[in-house]
């Protein structure tokens, strides 16, 4: 039996809000590998060097989920969950920010998300696959009331 390596990574991402019509849409994506729906976020620094959480999750946002958004409160919601990777155990802790719609296009996605788009809250509840982006979501909910 062979044993597994182990290592830990830092990711932030975006829970995007848009109002449209009087309506509170959330910007969601689905994985193109793995097929799972939550939201955009990405490895902090794995392309800027000294990359801030904040900076990460704008960049995210804008690579995954096609759209230019702002930040609206600094304090992230903070989720840790393990997963393997072949033979590698991955200890990874996830910041998601609340953010705000600017401008553009969910479909202008990178090629890690096959498809990105906004949904009302129940909608958003019933497409994550993740416990941990349920958790999330929840918190940022709880940030976006206050």
């Amino acid at each position: 039996m062979s044993k597994l390596a182990y290592k830990s990574e830092t990711s932030a991402g975006g829970i995007v809000r848009k109002t449209e019509n009087g309506n509170v849409l959330w910007l969601v994506t689905q994985h193109s590998q793995h097929k799972g729906w939550g939201f955009p976020k990405g490895l902090i620094g794995d392309s800027v060097e000294n990359e801030s959480r904040e900076s990460a999750a704008i960049r995210e946002v804008r690579e995954e989920g096609g759209v230019e958004a702002k930040i609206l409160c600094p304090i992230p919601v903070e989720v840790k969950y393990t997963y393997r990777h072949k033979d590698i155990l991955v200890d990874k802790t996830v910041y998601y920010f609340l953010m705000e719609y600017v401008s553009g296009d969910p479909a202008d996605h990178d090629w890690e998300v096959s498809e990105a788009k906004f949904l009302d809250e129940d909608g958003v509840r019933n497409i994550l696959t993740f416990d941990t982006d349920k958790e999330a979501f929840a918190g940022i909910l709880a940030l976006a009331k206050m």
